[in-house]
């Protein structure tokens, strides 16, 4: 509202442009995509939307346009069955919004239990800790936990090697405690499916009933964990980390109810631990369809609608923590949390941007948990329900997740989740979902700033404290997107520590104008693995065969211009060929070195969208056998 000479009037900041129609959009977006087709090869505008339609690594459809038919007329209200817009309803007032629960893994118990009240001090409100031979020991749990206050702080636990082992150990911790045990929340991390699934074992069902035995006294510990963002780090796509989720809680439900309770009671037993990435609305989309699909599992079950809420705790992608240019994860745990919290999660953990190099220290645990603290509080996140409901995109892609996952978990829950893991079916999807993102990864269709995409070529590595050998399970494992480009790194590392760096010779002909794009681009591509750039500039063919021997390598790639590569590309590569090049590659297209290039002069081309993973393997492997 703007007040004009003592009335009140409607700004409209609109007011002077025309609304554009959709026939507007498509006509622009007909001039882009046909800007340089030939007259009769121009593209329609069916082609168009198929041009710029994506497709996710398990088929999940964007489009370049959503309109109000993509979103949806019953939108409901937060806090009420189906709950696909929330569990709860924040207030608005100065609670955080959700809870912010770090996780600790740090053997020395000293250590953890400084940094857990740290956290609780400094604006977290929840603690999780793993207790395994590699992190937190059963015995130390008392010591980690001695500082919190146990009626206000929810504490889970977890572990990969001997669940029960955990839990027991926050049990006594709940015993010796003299507050009501009716004040104690949290969760005994008890999840035999996933554990099975680590393991590569059959589950062992009969641990639910153990588990709620042992979370009898205290009402408000959720015994049983369905884990999935353990699928996740092990390589799931968004649908299947859903519809295993969902068969997963299925398989417990029916366990608890065996085990005497009714299905209300059955609900309420349940957390479920789930990924947040940095795809940030697949993420908001996917949590939302999880409440929604659970509310559908407790209709079916006959659960009382108000009990019919998936809670969640969500945890930011370790699969897509890099090791190299490992600030970047503060932009992944940033986009992560601000997902996970759009989403509605109740319970927050960012992991540490040094997660995938050793145990964090201080400042990476504290820049971890303030993000939580500066999304929630000071950009006002953790007032807002529910910010991305009514969205087109989001609404069409909670509604894709909740079509493709609910059949994905009914073909799963017809033989049994738990026989799913047992005989390996889990383990061969997984692998399968692996193989198709590592092809987008390869040809840098799913790009990782800083590793497979803008890498930092004289990074100072990050020195942590090295965590200790973990135990060796049999089944499933985490995967970690940038794994392949590091390992390509720890060659080329390898090879400067014997004294031999890997280098390759970028010819640029002509002027800066003429190769200044393309010897950036070429760079920038080896440099992913951590090989050297030497830039060779001349007049002559001749110039550019001396700068190959002392550059001390025998591998070069011609950057420059169509036109110049047509006044100078195969002289130039004779040259060098003459000179002892053994591998010989143009930036960009073979065809503008011109009709009469030589047979086999030249080995191949650099170009976007091309698999760099083959390639710099193989100039490493070409660069070593000539050592």
């Amino acid at each position: 509202m703007n007040e004009v000479a003592g009335n009140t009037a409607r700004l409209t900041l609109a007011a002077d442009f025309d609304t554009p129609s959709r026939q507007d959009w498509e006509r622009e977006v007909l001039k882009v995509l046909n800007r340089r087709r030939p007259e009769g090869k121009e593209l329609g505008i069916d082609q168009a939307y198929k041009r710029l339609t994506s497709h996710t690594v398990d088929g999940l459809e964007t489009k370049p346009l959503y309109t109000h038919a993509d979103g949806t007329e019953a939108l409901g209200f937060p806090g009420v069955a189906p709950f696909t817009r929330g569990t709860t309803i924040r207030s608005g007032e100065l609670d955080g919004g959700w809870q912010i629960a770090q996780l600790h893994e740090d053997p020395d118990a000293a250590t953890t239990r400084t940094a857990v009240l740290t956290d609780l001090e400094r604006g977290g409100s929840a603690v999780w800790v793993r207790v395994d031979p590699d992190a937190v020991a059963p015995d130390d749990l008392a010591k980690v936990l001695a500082d919190v206050l146990l009626d206000l702080a929810p504490v889970h636990v977890s572990s990969r090697t001997d669940q029960f082992a955990a839990a027991r150990a926050l049990v006594a911790v709940l015993e010796t405690s003299d507050k009501d045990a009716l004040s104690f929340t949290g969760s005994l991390g008890i999840d035999p499916i996933g554990f099975a699934a680590q393991h590569g074992t059959a589950p062992d069902m009969a641990a639910v009933a153990e588990a709620l035995a042992l979370a009898k006294p205290y009402p408000g510990i959720r015994p049983i964990v369905v884990d999935s963002g353990m699928f996740h780090n092990a390589g799931a796509g968004d649908v299947q980390e859903l519809a295993w989720a969902l068969a997963a809680g299925v398989e417990y439900v029916r366990a608890l109810t065996d085990a005497g309770l009714s299905v209300d009671e059955a609900f309420d037993k349940i957390l479920f631990r789930v990924s947040a990435t940095t795809e940030q609305f697949i993420t908001i989309s996917r949590l939302r369809a999880l409440r929604t699909l659970w509310s559908r599992v407790g209709e079916e079950l006959g659960v009382t609608p108000a009990r019919r809420g998936a809670v969640q705790h969500a945890v930011t992608s370790l699969r897509q923590v890099s090791r190299d240019d490992a600030y970047v994860n503060v932009l992944r745990g940033t986009i992560s949390c601000f997902a996970a919290s759009a989403g509605g999660a109740e319970t927050i953990t960012v992991l540490p941007l040094d997660a995938a190099i050793g145990l964090p220290n201080e400042l990476s645990r504290r820049i971890a948990r303030n993000i939580q603290v500066v999304l929630a509080e000071e950009s006002n996140l953790g007032r807002v329900n529910d910010p991305a409901g009514g969205s087109w995109y989001v609404e069409s892609m909670t509604r894709q997740l909740c079509e493709r996952a609910w059949e994905l978990f009914g073909a799963v829950d017809e033989e049994g989740f738990a026989a799913a893991v047992a005989d390996g079916t889990v383990a061969s999807e997984l692998a399968a979902t692996n193989a198709a993102r590592a092809k987008l990864l390869a040809t840098r269709k799913l790009p990782l700033t800083g590793v497979s995409m803008f890498p930092d070529a004289n990074e100072e590595r990050l020195q942590r404290k090295p965590r200790p050998e973990a135990p060796q399970l049999a089944g499933i494992v985490p995967v970690r997107d940038a794994q392949v480009f590091e390992d390509l790194r720890d060659r080329s590392a390898g090879m400067a520590a014997a004294g031999d760096p890997p280098r390759v010779l970028l010819a640029c002909l002509g002027t800066r104008r003429d190769f200044g794009a393309r010897e950036g681009f070429t760079s920038n591509l080896y440099h992913v693995a951590g090989i050297e750039t030497m830039l060779a500039e001349g007049s002559t063919p001749e110039d550019f065969a001396r700068q190959l021997a002392e550059a001390g390598t025998t591998i070069a790639v011609l950057c420059s211009s169509a036109k110049v590569y047509a006044a100078q590309g195969s002289a130039v590569a004779k040259a060098l060929r003459d000179a002892g090049a053994t591998e010989i590659r143009v930036a960009g297209q073979l065809k503008e070195l011109g009709p009469d290039l030589d047979e086999g002069l030249i080995d191949g081309n650099v170009f976007d969208g091309m698999d760099v993973v083959e390639l710099l393997g193989n100039t490493l492997s070409r660069l070593e056998a000539g050592k």
